[in-house]
Formats: C-alpha cells, structure tokens, sequence
C-alpha cells in the first residue's frame, strides 16, 4: 500500500483507457454482506482517501469504520484489518485460507524471469523456499555464524563515527546505518563486500535505494492489474523499473557464476548463495532452484533486510535522544555490564535486558513495514458475519495496532518499561505486536534483522554519548515519517558523537 502523491499524472492514462476498465468492471462478481466500508468514487474507488501515509490514513478511517474494513481501491477490493482480534482471525484462524500474495502482473510478463518469480502469487514453490529460509538461510545456528561479519563492519562504522567525533560537527547517522546494513547485507548474501568491482562504487547502495522507492511510489499495476503497466509506461515508471532491475539482474548473474565457476578461498564463509546452490543440487525444493530462482530470494533479502534494520535502529536512537533518562539507563546497563572492552560482540547481548526492551519499544512504535505484506484470500471465509471473497487482498495494519490505547496505555509515548514483566513479544503469539507479522507469511528474516538492529545499537550507545549541534533542542527533533515501503524519518537524523 503506497502513497498517491502523482494522483494527477496517473488520471490520465485512466481517462484513455476508460472504456475498457468499465467493461472489466462490469465482469465483477456481485459480493454481498462485505465489511463496512467508507464511500467509493467511480473507476478509482478509494483510492484518493489514502493520503501521503497510508497506514496513517487507513487508522483514521477504521475508527469510524471499525477494525475490519473494507474498500476499494481502483479494480482491488481490499480489507483492511486495525485490531489485535482482527489480526487473529486473518493469521492465525484463517490462516491457510489467506496466506497468497497478490498476482499484481496478470496475464504480463516482465522482462526479466526473476521479477515473475518475485512477484508471483504464493504457491507451492514459495511454500517451500519458506522452509528452505526458516530452516537453511535464517536458522538461529546460520545467523549466529555471521557473527564475525557482523561484528568487523560495525566495528568499522564506530571507528568512522570516532574519527569524525574529533572534529566536533553532527553527523549523519541515517546515512551511515544504510550503508553499514547494506554492507551487512552484501558480505552474508555474496561472501564479500563488493566494493571496487564495477557494479558498485556506490551504485549497489543506489540501486537498492531506487528499488525502494520505485516500490514505494503508486504503480498502476498494484491498482488495476491487466491494464495498469499501461499507466506505468505512461508515467515512466516501467522504464524506471526495467533499468533498476536490469543493473540487479546483471549483478546477480556474475555473482552466481563467480560461485559456481571458481574456487572458494578456504577462509570464507558459507554465504547465502553458497547455500541456495546447494539446495539446488541437493534438488531439496519442489521443481528446480535455477538461477532465477536464486536472483528472487536475493531480491526479496535486499528489499527486506537492508532498509529495514537502518530504520529500526534510526529510530531507536532518535527516540533515544529524546528521552536522555532513557537513554541514560540503557548505557548505563551496558556499560556496567560488559565493562571495559573495545566493542560490543554479539555474545554479550544477551545480558543486556534493557536494551531489548528499548528494541521492542521502537518495534512497537515504529514497525519497519507498518503495513504488513498484503495477503490475498484464495477461498471464501467468514470473519464477524462478514463475507471475505477469493481475491480479496488483505492488509493488516501493525503500525495501527501497536498504537492503539485499546492495548497499550499512553501508546504514544515512549517507555520500554511497557515491556518490563510482560510476556508480550514480536514472535506471532501475541496480535496487538506485528512487527514482523505472524502465521505462514510471518518475515523469515525476523531473528538476522534483530540480531543487526541490537548489535549495532549496543555499540552506538556504549562507544558515544549522543548529543544535537549547537542551539538545538531535543524538541527539535523532527519525527515525522517519509512515505515508502519501508517508513524512515523523513528528515535525516543528524547527531554528535561524543567518544565516551
């Protein structure tokens, strides 16, 4: 669900293709007993109620509409779901009947086989690269074994951060946590950085920005499938969009035939690839892992682990900064805990309680995707005495239900000591807390991201005290959000590292 911020350029290719939408449009199947909805507008339905911040619009709405809703937005009938008991019916109840994902291409091919497989209905083939990512990629014993890696490119960030701290200016954070999750991201994903060969020398960081944003900016085809690669073509979003994914399709393609065609320096480790070769081999998936099949996975690990790791701890430390008796306590436990020691190593984490609870807070207030990955419902199910139909994509709004007061006292304010005593947490037990979803679709990746988000925090909080430039105030500090598919803060977050 993304912002109509182009609402006037996109009108026009509507207005072209006007006739033949009607005539889809006439085709529908009649629904009846559908969950209370807002009034729609002709071709377009609801889509002009989104707003710049959809998860933000969508709350407005269920509050008068209620926590299970129903609009439509362009050809797409949507429910939308804002409520703990919502959420539970949808993924844990229902579970099995609205576990696909939205065929947003139709009947069109892209240009490049691996996007067919990145954006194809769920099926049994994703089904079981799930298993495949729960049980080889994203195991608790996998992630751990990325510890060095993890711990070397943190290590080097908090040694930038000291040198610039000699010299008295803000600097920017947002900036450097993309770069180092990126960096993270890379060494798992490909065995090596990267840095120096020719797709990079900044142009990888740009493409998965452009990625993001191309994802994250209204697309015709999320609206009107059949017919919206039309709009896209007219907008210049496909074309956009066939020049970033050629540059991943390029890079991608050499770094699979540098594994497969050369020796592997003894030293390195069993990376992502390595192990989806592997799987291929071993012929463990239904059907065959070809190399597309890998340039998907890798795609959806770029699109779903970099940006939204940099966000977590962005806003954890913006937060931070904020609530100084906050984040004195968290240093404090750290310090005094681990001690004198060149670094945070992801072995001592565990002892740090607050530090998980401050992680947990931001989470809540912040969920990376605050509108979890849409569903698609494939049977017919009921929920409340209403009617759910095939088709249906299903939104869950987890930013809306970390906030709601119905759940969480004074759910705008923030204080880890919620967490303090309390069994909740983020694993998919408990639904008033999604931020990486729950049931089949629950996010694979949950245990490496968090194990990213802690490590680098640590260090941050015990290498520096954190201070604002000269004249400014912590109420200063801007907190408003930048529409997209992973919601940053929309002005970057600058601060003065002061080496403790």
């Amino acid at each position: 669900m993304i912002p109509i911020s182009t609402m006037p350029l996109w009108l026009l290719p509507l207005l072209v293709l006007l006739p033949l939408i009607l005539i889809l449009k006439s085709k529908q199947v009649k629904r009846t007993n559908l969950p209370p909805g807002p009034p729609k507008l002709p071709i377009i339905g609801n889509l002009h109620q989104l707003g710049e911040l959809p998860h933000r619009s969508l709350q407005q709405l269920s509050k008068e509409y209620g926590p299970i809703m129903h609009l439509e937005l362009g050809f797409m009938p949507t429910v939308v779901v804002s409520s703990a008991e919502m959420a539970s019916e949808i993924m844990k109840s229902h579970d099995l009947d609205c576990c696909s994902r939205p065929d947003l291409m139709g009947p069109r091919k892209l240009s490049y086989n691996f996007l067919d497989i990145t954006f194809a209905p769920y099926n049994e083939y994703w089904r079981e690269m799930r298993k495949v990512a729960v049980l080889e990629l994203f195991s608790v014993k996998r992630v751990q074994s990325f510890h060095l890696i993890k711990e070397e490119l943190v290590a080097s960030m908090i040694s930038s951060i000291s040198k610039s701290s000699l010299s008295s200016t803000p600097i920017n954070l947002s900036e450097m946590l993309f770069t180092l999750t990126d960096d993270i991201t890379c060494k798992i994903a490909f065995g090596k950085s990267y840095k120096g060969r020719e797709f990079d020398n900044g142009r990888f960081g740009k493409a998965i920005n452009e990625a993001i944003a191309i994802l994250g900016t209204f697309s015709g085809t999320d609206f009107f499938p059949y017919v919206g690669w039309i709009m896209d073509k007219f907008t210049g979003l496909d074309g956009r969009r066939e020049k970033c994914f050629l540059e991943f399709d390029k890079f991608y393609q050499n770094v699979i035939d540098e594994h497969v065609n050369s020796e592997r320096a003894e030293s390195e480790h069993e990376d992502i690839v390595d192990v989806l070769l592997k799987v291929g081999r071993d012929h463990k998936v239904a059907g065959s892992l070809t190399h597309d099949h890998i340039k998907s996975i890798l795609m959806d690990l770029f699109l779903a682990g970099v940006d939204t790791s940099a966000a977590t701890v962005e806003w954890a430390m913006a937060e931070l900064v904020k609530k100084p008796e906050v984040m004195k306590k968290v240093q404090d436990e750290i310090r005094s805990t681990v001690g004198k020691k060149e670094m945070i190593v992801e072995a001592d984490i565990d002892q740090l309680k607050f530090l998980k609870l401050v992680v947990k807070e931001t989470l809540r207030l912040h969920a990376p995707g605050p509108l979890l990955l849409p569903r698609e419902a494939m049977n017919q199910f009921t929920i409340n005495e209403y009617n759910i139909y095939p088709k249906t994509r299903i939104q869950v709004n987890a930013w809306a239900i970390g906030r709601d007061p119905k759940y969480w006292v004074n759910p705008e304010d923030f204080n880890p000591e919620r967490f303090m005593n309390s069994s909740i947490d983020f694993k998919g037990a408990h639904f008033m807390f999604l931020p990486f979803g729950a049931g089949r679709r629950m996010c694979p990746g949950m245990h490496f991201g968090l194990s990213t988000v802690e490590l680098t925090l640590a260090n941050l909080l015990y290498s520096f005290d954190w201070g604002l430039s000269d004249g400014m105030k912590k109420e200063d500090i801007e907190m408003d959000e930048q529409a997209g598919l992973v919601v940053h803060k929309k002005a970057p977050l600058y601060l003065m590292p002061i080496k403790n």
